[in-house]
């Protein structure tokens, strides 16, 4: 049986559960600050989107959360604490507590799906005993339960995927970091994994910081939703905040290719309801007046089957 913690209050009310002050990175070299002065909170129990162009700093921000990278300056606090401070045997200890998902999956070609899953467990010195049910509840939890002693090889890009989130689950963490988890895959695919995310974010309560560079991600699977820039804050708040009135310059080049694909439908589908008009942002700023559609008609709830 799987178990984590009870499902959480809405975003709005929930309390800080990662708390990025005055954060920066340098890379010895580097022209330009990886990290800039980034400070903001993720609530308890919400999925927080993080997006931006290549070489934005995304990645870089989201390995804060488990000091894969260390900030060059400002501090990262989970559940009040700054986890800078922590020695070697608090460094483990958090990184149980932190599930994180990549893009190109990480699974090892010579194990099967049952053992990538409980590698983070033997590695830990689980009882052998122990870890069978944990791993056969999360594959079928990820949907994988026939999957069990099959080889990556023999798996679609979605069904490895499965895999990295049902091993990214095994310590039972409270916080799940999602590296561009769905770049590589295709859009219906993304829609499944996506809907998968969103049903544990909300069946078992855990914090989902995602790293994207495409809104409709965002739009399919996040609570609320920062730009990143050139290593800076440049807006953030509620994504249908986000969606219908776009400040920065780099939030609304990220949102024109939903824009082209929203003239792109057809007329029926294309049409704005009568309140489109109303919220419409000024053309000068290059966003189309059927932003309010073009939100509504972004599939948020999809199957999380296949």
């Amino acid at each position: 049986m799987v178990t984590f913690a009870p499902s959480p209050p809405p975003p709005d009310s929930a309390p800080a559960h990662i708390v990025f002050e005055h954060l920066g990175k340098t890379y010895a070299g580097a022209p330009a600050a990886a990290l800039d002065d980034v400070s903001f909170q993720v609530a308890r129990g919400e999925i927080f989107g993080i997006i931006g162009r290549s070489g934005a700093g995304k990645s870089t921000l989201l390995r804060t959360v488990n000091m894969l990278e260390r900030p060059s300056r400002g501090h990262v606090r989970i559940d009040g604490a700054d986890i800078g401070r922590l020695d070697e045997d608090g460094l483990v200890a958090l990184r149980r507590r932190v599930g994180m998902i990549f893009q190109h999956f990480n699974l090892l070609s010579a194990k099967t799906v049952f053992e990538n899953v409980a590698l983070p467990l033997r590695v830990a010195g689980v009882p052998r005993l122990d870890i069978a049910p944990r791993v056969m509840a999360l594959l079928d939890l990820v949907g994988l339960a026939g999957k069990a002693q099959a080889y990556p090889a023999m798996l679609s890009g979605g069904q490895k995927q499965r895999v990295g989130i049902a091993r990214a689950l095994v310590h039972q963490p409270e916080i799940l970091l999602c590296d561009e988890a769905t770049s590589a895959l295709d859009p219906e695919t993304t829609e499944q994994i996506l809907a998968l995310l969103r049903d544990i974010n909300q069946r078992f309560g855990l914090t989902v910081v995602l790293i994207t560079h495409d809104m409709s991600v965002i739009r399919q699977a996040c609570d609320r939703v920062l730009v990143l820039d050139h290593g800076r804050v440049v807006e953030q708040g509620a994504v249908r905040q986000v969606f219908l009135a776009p400040r920065a310059d780099a939030t609304l080049a990220l949102l024109r290719p939903l824009r082209a694909l929203h003239q792109a439908l057809p007329p029926a589908a294309n049409e704005p309801d009568p309140g489109a008009a109303r919220g419409a942002m000024d053309e000068a700023s290059g966003h189309a007046a059927g932003a309010h559609a073009l939100y509504q008609e972004i599939p948020r709830h999809v199957s999380a089957a296949g």
